[in-house]
């Protein structure tokens, strides 16, 4: 190779002084020129070379940001906030498709099968959907995201309380579509909204003492127990389950205002608890 970069160029491409057309002919030969690069190492300012890789170092490591992130920032969330709940389990396809798979399924039972047999089978699996959400959303045991979590600048539990807004709104709202697809039943195809809420507000509010797993497996439990008990005492009749009926929609309000109280006075055990690997 007979020509070279001149160094007084060089010098001008290390500054970003170097102006086209000489510019561009001085990146062409760079690419092929061991010697001319060289050279450019010795002119060029080290603090700056430096500070060029520092900054290329960040660029190449900084995490891609996803269509939900960017949603979420263009709305007004703050940064961190949104990397949190778009790294929650529950916002994932896997999660979402296996939520959007029951709904699909009973929906599909209720319009198959005539009577009120499966309905039921809706409105007992519904109220199910929230607290699973909630319960992928917080603690080590289940959240890949924890130690992200517990380094963020914010408490245990607002952290809890923008996640599981995040969840219910998604559920609820896959929910109330599904809820759309069954017209036929009117009105009582809404009669798992109260039971989720009160199913979601106890499992939060036991989670400080009981941890993210068991605390909600024992409400799902305790659903599915009382379920089966009021299944039982109708003794196959027509009627429908206590849960879903007004006074049982009542009882689930009381549940869901007592849960709600108890889960805002317990609401600083949350910043200990977030601390315990558990």
């Amino acid at each position: 190779m007979s020509w070279h970069v001149p160094e007084e160029d060089l010098r001008a491409y290390a500054r970003g002084e170097l102006a086209a057309p000489a510019l561009w002919s001085a990146d062409a030969h760079l690419g092929a020129c061991a010697r001319c690069r060289a050279v450019l190492g010795e002119v060029g300012d080290p603090v700056a070379l430096d500070a060029g890789w520092e900054r290329l170092d960040a660029e190449l490591d900084a995490p891609r940001v996803g269509v939900l992130e960017s949603l979420l920032v263009r709305v007004g969330v703050a940064g961190h906030t949104a990397r949190l709940l778009a790294a929650a389990p529950v916002l994932r396809r896997s999660w979402l498709g296996a939520v959007v798979a029951v709904l699909l399924l009973s929906v599909g039972a209720g319009h198959l099968v005539r009577g009120g047999e499966s309905l039921t089978l809706f409105l007992a699996l519904t109220p199910l959907l929230p607290l699973a959400g909630v319960a992928l959303a917080y603690g080590p045991a289940l959240d890949p995201t924890y130690e992200m979590a517990v380094v963020a600048p914010m408490h245990g539990f607002r952290l809890l309380m923008i996640r599981t807004v995040a969840v219910l709104g998604v559920v609820l709202g896959l929910n109330g579509l599904a809820t759309l697809a069954l017209p036929a039943y009117g009105l009582r195809a809404l009669a798992w909204l109260l039971p989720a809420l009160a199913l979601t507000a106890t499992g939060l509010a036991l989670t400080p003492r009981l941890g993210p797993v068991l605390a909600p497996s024992l409400a799902g439990g305790a659903w599915v127990g009382l379920l089966l008990l009021a299944d039982g005492l109708r003794a196959g009749s027509e009627v429908p389950l206590a849960p879903f009926t007004a006074a049982g929609q009542g009882v689930a309000a009381a549940v869901a205002a007592l849960a709600a109280g108890l889960l805002f006075v317990l609401r600083d055990r949350f910043d200990l608890f977030q601390g315990r690997a558990v």
